[in-house]
């Protein structure tokens, strides 16, 4: 059994796709070459060479290293890693089927896997620092073999996906091959470790005074609720020094892993009326479940949902205005670097 790393989209766009259909495709745009009929990596070369005649040597040799094993070296039963842009967490499936190509598309669908979803959405902080630093490889698919990642990742599922013990992750060194396949993005890494820091640091009530600390540098006047039954609200906001200003929210913060279902937002969504407020605001560390935005179309502007992806954005937007003790309490850093090209 083999691990493999599939991306739907370089920024999540086709994730409900893939998880509603249960399947998983190459997403280049335009590849409509069946890759079955190809003779071996040299032809699949030549291929997208003349259907990419503008992209450079050693781009065409990388987006064949992806393609081919795809159609070629994926196996039934073996576990597809799918990591989500849209909140942060991973979802895996169990490959099901063999390679489909599709002649009609449409463009990029023609290439396809049937997969079965066996973990949806598993929080990143579940698996150890070093599988989150291979899964934020640059490439769109690729086999993850590192740090005895097939053992780990086996033993995560008959424990039901609860995190994973950290002394069972290693450091080994990449060889050659595995180095080039897994260039990182540093920038989802140092996300990832502000998010543990988080975790530590502003467990249960305390998450909630982060929210509350990043609504105050926004410009609103809060109201807390103390730690314990909140009557259906913990934070109340209203714009202006007094708070009497618009929009006026009623918050709810949940600090837990897992992920917010349809009825606790409807249960915000009471809270609003109840308070005489205009505007909710959801912020759930362990993200939402998949129908959840979908549903709240009808709700658009009554409420908003900050997954962890979201309230970091935020965090990085106004760090600099939050209180000097709670900068004490999370230490951050700012820093610049070059832009990485994802294929170069």
């Amino acid at each position: 059994m083999a691990i493999w790393l599939i991306r739907a989209g370089s920024h999540g766009e086709y994730e409900q796709k893939f998880l509603q259909e249960s399947r998983v495709y190459v997403t280049w745009d335009n590849l409509s070459e069946d890759i079955s009929k190809l003779t071996g990596r040299d032809e699949l070369l030549a291929t997208i060479s003349r259907l990419y005649a503008g992209a450079k040597p050693k781009t065409l040799q990388n987006w064949v290293s992806q393609v081919w094993p795809f159609a070629n070296e994926i196996n039934k039963g073996d576990l597809v890693v799918l990591p989500l842009k849209t909140q942060p967490a991973i979802c895996i499936a169990e490959v099901t089927g063999d390679y489909n190509f599709e002649p009609a598309g449409p463009s990029p669908f023609y290439h396809w896997r049937k997969v079965k979803w066996i973990a949806e959405a598993i929080p990143r902080t579940h698996f150890g620092q070093d599988l989150l630093y291979t899964f934020g490889a640059f490439m769109t698919i690729c086999r993850i073999k590192r740090n005895n990642a097939e053992e780990r990742i086996m033993a995560m599922r008959k424990n039901g996906w609860k995190p994973e013990k950290l002394t069972g992750a290693l450091t080994a060194p990449a060889s050659a091959d595995e180095a080039s396949a897994e260039e990182r993005n540093l920038e989802e890494l140092a996300h990832d470790q502000i998010a543990r820091a988080i975790s530590s640091r502003f467990k249960g009530h305390d998450l909630t005074r982060l929210v509350e600390a990043i609504l105050k540098a926004q410009g609103y006047t809060t109201y807390l609720s103390p730690e314990g039954p909140d009557g259906g609200v913990d934070i109340l906001a209203g714009a202006g020094a007094l708070g009497f200003g618009a929009p006026r929210l009623c918050v709810e913060v949940k600090s837990e892993d897992s992920a917010i279902d349809r009825p606790s937002v409807d249960k915000l969504l009471g809270a609003v009326t109840k308070f005489g407020a205009q505007e909710g605001l959801f912020v759930a560390w362990g993200g939402f479940k998949g129908n959840v935005q979908k549903e709240l179309a009808a709700s658009f502007f009554r409420v908003r949902l900050w997954s962890q992806k979201d309230l970091l954005e935020q965090l990085f937007a106004y760090y600099d205005q939050l209180d000097e003790d709670l900068k004490a309490e999370l230490p951050l850093k700012r820093i610049w670097m070059v832009a990485a090209q994802e294929e170069d």
